[in-house]
């Protein structure tokens, strides 16, 4: 691949546990079929991210220190190699990159100004997205937890995060009725679109015949089983460090069903993108924060600690 020499980046790298810097890291070199993407936004997952960062995260396959964290980045490619069919000036969203050799692991890999990344892993977006696009990972996390064989759309959601509220929007995208949203905090039940949210000590219902909790909090699953029509199912839309369980008796009574949904396929991401486009989803009002990537560390730190703080944007169109 002839051109524009690209040979290190500015990226957001943990060195170790709550030691996080930005700092110059090497780039591999692309291929015929990869894109240099100069990246305008990046978001700051209080899922995954803030599990390597307090270094609670479960052993995963590459996993360890240093690591560049982030999938979720939007920019636009300013070189394309000959084989992947996209042009220099082409706005992609690039779920994490592994592009810096050996030095710096690249386990999820987005945090960065600069990446190199396979053209079967980005998606084209509209640049009128602007920083919203780093939001389509997010989104098609939702939307995977409701597509499939033998799923039902959601009649109650635990959790008026980013990804409770998209799966809110979603239901009511797909034509179903508008779900129930349980929030605890007074700050996070703002912002609802078309569906009420309430606290769970409000709810009288017994009879929701698919529950999806979006809160990641386990010790939640006794008392959603309890809320369960017979034969109802609880679909764990977060992410869970400690193990699972709970009483087998109300289980047993209600016939509960469990479903564990993982993470986002590719065909996720294109239905998604199309969902956004059309305008059947909006990514709108999601975001609370935007910090520039030079001070990443703070941002990292509001991302995590912050009630308030819904979505946290990187900006690195200055790095």
């Amino acid at each position: 691949m002839q051109g524009l020499n690209f040979a290190e980046t500015s990226a957001v790298v943990l060195s170790a546990p709550e030691d996080l810097s930005l700092q110059a890291v090497p780039l591999t070199a692309p291929g015929p079929r990869d894109l240099v993407i100069k990246v305008d936004s990046s978001g700051i997952s209080t899922g995954t991210e803030k599990l390597f960062y307090c270094g609670k995260m479960p052993p995963f396959p590459g996993m360890g220190y240093p690591l560049v964290p982030g999938y979720e980045s939007a920019g636009e490619v300013i070189e394309a190699g000959a084989e992947t069919g996209m042009k220099p000036g082409d706005h992609v969203f690039v779920p994490g990159a592994n592009c810096y050799g050996d030095e710096v692991k690249g386990l999820f890999g987005g945090a960065a100004a600069m990446l190199v990344s396979d053209v079967d892993r980005v998606t084209r977006i509209d640049r009128g997205h602007g920083r919203e696009g780093a939001l389509l990972a997010l989104a098609a996390t939702a939307r995977h937890a409701m597509a499939g064989l033998n799923t039902a759309l959601p009649e109650l959601i635990v959790g008026h995060g980013v990804l409770g509220r998209l799966l809110a929007r979603l239901t009511i995208a797909a034509g179903g009725p508008a779900p129930t949203v349980w929030e605890i905090d007074a700050d996070r039940s703002h912002g609802a679109e078309g569906y009420s949210v309430i606290h769970p000590d409000a709810d009288e219902r017994r009879d929701y015949t698919a529950i999806y909790d979006a809160s990641g909090n386990g010790k939640l699953l006794d008392s959603l089983i309890m809320r369960l029509a017979k034969g109802g199912e609880v679909c764990l839309a977060g992410f869970y460090t400690e193990p699972l369980q709970f009483a087998f008796p109300p289980a047993f009574l209600k016939e509960a069903r469990m479903r564990v949904a993982a993470e986002w396929t590719p065909a996720d991401l294109i239905a998604t993108r199309d969902l956004v486009e059309s305008g059947a989803l909006s990514l709108g009002g999601l975001i609370t924060h935007e910090a520039k990537a030079a001070d990443a560390a703070k941002a990292y730190r509001t991302a995590f600690d912050d009630p308030a703080c819904l979505k946290m944007i990187l900006d690195w169109r200055d790095a």
